[in-house]
C-alpha cells in the first residue's frame, strides 16, 4: 500500500512538474539554510576551540578594570602594579607560572631601510611557556635579561617578512622606538586567527616595556598558568582573593580587575554561537513556514482537482484512512524531495565557503542531514494532514457528482 502510494504521488509530482518545483522551493531553501548554518557554526566553534586548547587549557588573564554602574563609582584608583603580580606568584600555590603583560598596538620598529609598525608586547621569561609561544631559533628571554632590563626581542614570523629578513637576523640589531634592541630569538610559527595573524608581534621584556611606558606602571596586566586544568578554579579564586586583600575592598565593592579563564572564554563564544544558530534557525524557520504553507495549498487544490478520483476510490471499497493515507503520503514525498533538494544545496554551500582562503575547515556532520530531511518530512506530515484530512472526509456520492 505504501509503495503504491508513493508511485501515485510521485505521477501526480511528474504530471505538475512546474508547480511541484514552486512549491518545494520554500523547502529548499530551508533545508538548505540549516545545513550550511550548522556546519559553519561547528566550523568556527571547532576553530576557536582547537586555537584556545593551543594556547594551554589551564591559562588565564588579569587586568585592571572599573566595573558599570554605581557599584565602580564605589571604588577609587583602579590600579595593577608589578608589587601585585609578584605578590600573586609568589602567594597562589595553585598557580605554575606569572608574567606581566605591556601590550602595545603598535610600536615603530626599523631595520636597515625597512620601518614598520607591528604590536608589541612586554612579558617576562615565563610567558612563552604559558602561551605555548616556543622559540624556534635562537633563545628566549632569560631571567638576567628581565632583572636587569636588557634590550633584546623576540621576533615574530609575520615581522620578518615585513621587514624583508631571514633567520640570519639573530644576533643583529634593529631600533625599536628609537632604541636598540638585539634579535636574541625567533617565535615558532602559529598562523592565524580569524585573518589576525599571530605571529606578528615583538616581546621584548617588560622591565623594558615599562621603562619605554612608564604610564603602564600602575596599569599593569599579566597572564598566568594554572598548575594543572583542575586548578583552575582554584588558581581563579586564589588570585581574587590576594587582589581584593592588597587593594583593600571591602564586602560590598565589585573587583577593580577581571579575571578571564580560557573555559570562561570558550563558554562565551559558545554562547555567542548558541544565540547566533538561534536568531538563524528563526530566519529559516520563515522560510520553513513558507514552504509549508506552499504545500498545504498546493495539496488543496489537489483534493479539488481529483475530487471524483475520491469519489470513485470510495465506491470501490477504499476507507478514510487509506485516502488519508494516500495524500498524507503525497505531501510527505513533496517534502522529502525538497529535503533532498536541499541536502544537496547545503553540501554544495558548504564546499563553496570553505574554498575561501580565510575560511575555517567545514565539514557537514550527518546528523543535520538527518535533521533536513526530518525537518521536510514533519513539514509534509504538519502541512499534508488538513488537506488529506479534508479527501478523507469527503462524502462518496457528493465526489462522484463533482465537476
Amino acid at each position: 500500500m505504501m509503495f503504491a502510494n508513493m508511485r501515485t504521488a510521485l505521477e501526480q509530482l511528474w504530471a505538475n512538474k512546474m508547480r511541484s518545483v514552486l512549491t518545494v522551493l520554500g523547502i529548499v531553501i530551508a533545508v538548505a539554510s540549516t545545513i550550511t548554518v550548522v556546519s559553519v557554526v561547528r566550523g568556527f566553534t571547532g576553530y576557536v576551540s582547537e586555537f584556545l586548547q593551543g594556547l594551554g587549557t589551564n591559562a588565564m588573564w588579569v587586568w585592571p578594570y572599573r566595573p558599570p554602574g554605581e557599584a565602580g563609582k564605589t571604588l577609587g584608583r583602579i590600579e595593577l602594579t608589578s608589587d601585585d603580580v609578584t605578590a600573586v606568584e609568589r602567594g597562589c600555590s595553585a598557580l605554575k607560572a606569572v608574567s606581566p603583560l605591556i601590550r602595545q598596538a603598535t610600536a615603530r620598529l626599523s631595520y636597515g631601510r625597512e620601518e614598520v609598525s607591528v604590536p608589541l608586547e612586554g612579558v617576562s621569561a615565563a610567558y612563552h611557556a604559558i602561551r605555548n609561544f616556543p622559540v624556534a631559533s635562537g633563545r628566549p628571554f632569560s631571567l638576567v635579561d628581565v632583572e636587569r632590563s636588557h634590550n633584546v626581542c623576540v621576533l615574530g614570523r609575520e615581522v620578518m617578512k615585513k621587514l624583508k629578513v631571514e633567520d640570519d637576523v639573530l644576533g643583529q640589531t634593529l631600533l625599536i622606538k628609537g632604541q636598540r634592541f638585539r634579535v636574541i630569538g625567533i617565535l615558532e610559527e602559529k598562523g592565524a586567527f580569524f585573518g589576525d595573524s599571530q605571529d606578528n608581534l615583538v616581546l621584548i621584556p617588560y622591565t623594558t616595556a615599562l621603562k619605554m611606558y612608564p604610564k603602564s606602571r600602575r596599569k599593569l596586566a599579566f597572564t598566568a598558568q594554572a598548575t594543572s586544568e583542575t586548578e583552575v578554579p582554584e588558581a581563579r579564586a586564589q588570585i581574587i582573593n590576594l587582589l581584593r586583600r592588597r587593594h583593600s575592598l571591602s564586602a560590598f565593592q565589585p573587583n577593580d580587575f577581571n579575571v578571564r579563564t580560557q573555559d570562561e572564554i570558550l563558554s562565551t563564544f559558545n554562547t555567542m554561537s548558541l544565540v547566533a544558530t538561534i536568531v538563524l534557525a528563526g530566519i529559516v524557520g520563515i522560510s520553513l513556514l513558507v514552504g509549508g504553507i506552499g504545500i498545504m495549498n498546493v495539496m488543496l487544490v489537489s483534493v479539488t482537482e481529483r475530487t471524483r478520483e475520491i469519489g470513485l476510490r470510495k465506491a470501490v471499497g477504499a476507507r478514510r484512512r487509506d485516502i488519508l493515507l494516500q495524500f498524507l503520503t503525497e505531501a510527505v514525498t513533496l517534502s522529502l524531495i525538497g529535503g533532498g533538494l536541499g541536502v544537496g544545496l547545503g553540501y554544495g554551500f558548504s564546499a563553496l565557503a570553505s574554498l575561501h582562503p580565510q575560511m575555517v575547515d567545514i565539514v557537514v556532520p550527518g546528523w543535520a542531514v538527518w535533521l533536513g530531511f526530518g525537518i521536510s518530512a514533519g513539514t509534509g506530515i504538519a502541512f499534508g494532514l488538513l488537506p488529506a484530512a479534508k479527501a478523507a472526509l469527503l462524502n462518496p456520492i457528493d465526489a462522484l457528482r463533482h465537476e
